[in-house]
């Protein structure tokens, strides 16, 4: 350090020290969001010409927490499958703690409403269907025994479906991003 004759320098010195010092510690230990991953996804019997007037979406869901140092407590996750404007189905996964840098993985299904799975099983076999996936929750974030206030997270993903009811995208998953803050009309 150098040296200053003038008290005031030299507490300016040690305050801009500390202040990097805080800074530091701050970008080190601010927690990453987690991210949310679409696998397995699937429309069974999309292409049967005698499927019933009702189905079912299966899917899995991959909740990964990439923080070393943080642990998540989430409170109820709401998942809502859209075609178009209408909502096909949705499903609340119950609140849970996810350790340090573990993955989560929910396998489950909704059940579409009976009114839109006729259309939906038409644009499958056009191969037009999209299926946008909303999730929704809050979740606090434990590092060294403390807990953080409340984050919302809101995702959004889009969902393309082939001819054989699976996702039709190379890896075969979605990764649901950040929700536009558009108005919906």
């Amino acid at each position: 350090m150098c040296e200053t004759k003038n008290f005031y320098l030299w507490l300016l010195q040690v305050i801009g020290l500390l202040g990097l010092l805080a800074l530091c510690l701050w970008l080190a230990l601010r927690p990453r969001s987690p991210t949310y991953t679409i696998v397995n996804f699937s429309v069974p019997a999309a292409n049967d010409n005698n499927a019933s007037d009702h189905g079912t979406i299966q899917y899995g869901l991959d909740i990964q927490n990439p923080n070393e140092d943080s642990g998540i407590y989430y409170d109820d996750i709401f998942l809502e499958f859209y075609y178009g404007e209408d909502k096909v189905g949705n499903r609340t996964i119950p609140s849970f703690y996810q350790g340090k840098y573990k993955t989560h993985r929910v396998i489950d299904h909704v059940d579409v409403e009976t009114r839109l799975w006729t259309g939906l099983r038409k644009a499958m076999m056009n191969t037009t269907a999209e299926l946008r996936a909303d999730l929704s929750t809050k979740i606090k974030y434990k590092t060294w025994g403390i807990k953080s206030k409340h984050h919302g997270v809101n995702r959004e993903g889009k969902i393309r479906i082939g001819k054989d009811g699976n996702i039709s995208n190379k890896k075969k998953k979605v990764k649901p991003g950040r929700r536009s803050k558009k108005l919906k009309l």
